[in-house]
């Protein structure tokens, strides 16, 4: 071991530099929910919890929304009713 070492051409941060499409946050999530993550994780004996977290959130984000099911839901209704309220007529 030396006695000195010489750190000036050392650089701060992450030893292995994120993505670029990928950056870090600070998140509160639940317990329980967190630990559901890393039992899928335990279980399949690979990956990632934060990885499967940002898959199901990439999931959410691409389903449609309440509201888009319900008015094409309502629009449907009608539709049918229009429909037979012309064919009684």
């Amino acid at each position: 071991m030396k006695r000195e070492y010489d750190l000036s051409k050392g650089k701060r941060g992450a030893v292995m530099p994120l993505p670029s499409d990928k950056i870090r946050i600070t998140i509160r999530l639940d317990r329980d929910i967190v630990d559901q993550f890393r039992d899928q994780v335990r279980r399949a004996h690979r990956g990632n919890y934060q990885t499967l977290i940002n898959d199901a959130l990439r999931e959410h984000l691409q389903r449609p929304s309440l509201a888009q099911e319900v008015g094409k839901t309502v629009r449907s209704v009608l539709r049918q009713e229009l429909h037979r309220a012309k064919a009684s007529a």
